[in-house]
């Protein structure tokens, strides 16, 4: 008898199976955490459900820069200069629209374009963005399952406080890339999000998760988005004692675009303890930076638990450490 044999069934099995995983993802912050990630869970026990607030409608084409920048990230293909787009890129489609005086403050590489092609005839054959999605990234042999919120359409949208243009309404692109985020916002709201059902898996990842982790994104405008679709907030809460929060906020500064501006724009206090307020009704823990460790018992007192680690990925070996905080069995410890 072999000694495999007297081993009994399951003998090579994984004492511990590798939990089911549900990430509350926007763009940038959300992929690198989800390759972080990656580095301790297979990509089958991995879901993202993204944010497809930031969507628009550009040349003609459905364009879905979350969705795009998660699916490069993971690729290995995520242009390293600009933290979007394709490595590699040409821009010679932008340069004859330039040419033409057509709408060019919206980057488009050439190689990116492919991908916004293929979804907007997809779309216009009748396919769901759910489905479309899923194509994409397993062309790009992803891994994950990555879901958009809603197939329904949903807009985020900023209304400016100051200036000649206090109190009109633009789109996020716009503020975000036209405007390069540099103007006062007073208020946020997402377009069609009364209207918006969450795609057909949506809610059973959220329900069927061992772990549910709420990205390094933007509270506001990219995690704001999500909740905002019917019936996602409530499965949240539900789950709240399986859910762990990164905050994308490090000594009171956002690590990449206006988190802490916009929340303090918003009237929310632009630091950890102000994330901790914002996300108490859906986590039970919140990963802080050890940048912060000294507003641990602040958070504490918001109703969530705090946890401080390295969580700035960009570092050497920050990354895993960070996903095996987040993924502890038990809750992450102190």
């Amino acid at each position: 008898m072999s000694e495999d044999q007297t081993r009994g069934p399951g003998a090579n099995a994984p004492a511990h199976p590798a939990p089911s995983v549900t990430v509350i993802a926007g763009g940038v912050g959300a992929a690198r955490m989800i390759a972080a990630l990656l580095q301790v869970v297979p990509a089958d026990r991995v879901t993202a459900i993204a944010n497809v607030g930031d969507d628009l409608e550009l040349h003609g084409l459905h364009i879905s820069p979350d969705l795009d920048t998660i699916t490069y990230t993971l690729a290995g293909e995520i242009n390293p200069e600009t933290g979007w787009g394709l490595r590699g890129e040409s821009w010679q489609a932008m340069e004859s629209v330039r040419r033409y005086g057509g709408i060019d403050w919206f980057g488009l590489g050439d190689r990116d374009i492919g991908t916004h092609l293929y979804r907007t005839q997809r779309m216009a054959e009748g396919a769901q963005l759910t489905n479309v999605t899923a194509e994409i990234a397993t062309a790009w042999t992803v891994g994950i399952r990555l879901l958009p919120v809603t197939d329904d359409r949903l807009r985020t949208m900023v209304t400016l406080a100051e200036g000649d243009d206090a109190g009109r309404e633009i789109s996020f692109q716009e503020y975000f890339v036209q405007r390069r985020h540099d103007v006062a916002v007073r208020s946020v709201r997402f377009e069609g999000a009364d209207k918006a059902y969450p795609g057909p898996e949506v809610l059973a990842a959220v329900e069927n998760a061992d772990r549910i982790v709420i990205a390094p994104s933007n509270p506001a405008v990219s995690i704001d988005p999500v909740l905002a679709v019917r019936g996602v907030r409530q499965h949240l809460e539900a789950a709240r004692h399986r859910s762990v929060a990164v905050s994308p906020i490090v000594a009171g500064a956002a690590l990449k675009g206006p988190a802490a501006r916009l929340m303090e724009e918003l009237g929310h206090e632009p630091s950890v303890v102000g994330v901790a307020r914002w996300y108490a009704p859906i986590a039970a823990t919140l990963v802080i930076d050890e940048a912060d460790a000294d507003l641990a018992e602040s958070v504490a007192a918001e109703g969530i638990q705090p946890v401080v680690t390295r969580t700035i990925m960009s570092q050497p070996g920050v990354a895993a450490s960070l996903a095996r905080v987040v993924l502890e069995p038990n809750g992450p410890q102190p």
